[in-house]
């Protein structure tokens, strides 16, 4: 069978790697997003959308690399344990933050009057 080769890579190999690079994409500016953000509930939206997608995302590319067989099943049994855990385990953490008196954070209204006048 003839294959067609781009940069060196079957199509397949490189519809794989597009995939995984953008899932690390999605993974990389999570954890910007709980380094940089300011309380930790911005850092569990952060965690829990960033992470589900980028892992969803690179499942997707392992599958392709793969092709249809056992992997792929195996890979697709640990995407929908993923895909139900995390947003759970975000919404649970969430809810016991709030239960136990966590604050979110609030900008300030000097702050914010700053933010709007350099909007302007």
């Amino acid at each position: 069978m003839n294959e067609v080769f781009i940069f060196g890579l079957t199509i397949r190999e490189l519809i794989a790697t597009v995939l995984l690079l953008i899932g690390f994409f999605f993974i990389a500016i999570s954890a910007i997003g709980v380094i940089r953000l300011p309380d930790f509930y911005s850092r569990l939206h952060s965690s829990g959308i960033g992470e589900t997608l980028g892992l969803m995302i690179s499942f997707l590319g392992l599958a392709v690399f793969e092709g249809l067989n056992l992997m792929t099943i195996k890979l697709f049994i640990v995407f929908l344990l993923v895909f139900l855990a995390n947003p759970i385990g975000t919404h649970i953490l969430g809810q016991a933050a709030i239960k136990s008196g966590l604050v979110p954070w609030e900008i300030e209204e000097e702050e914010a009057e700053k933010d709007a006048e350099s909007h302007h």
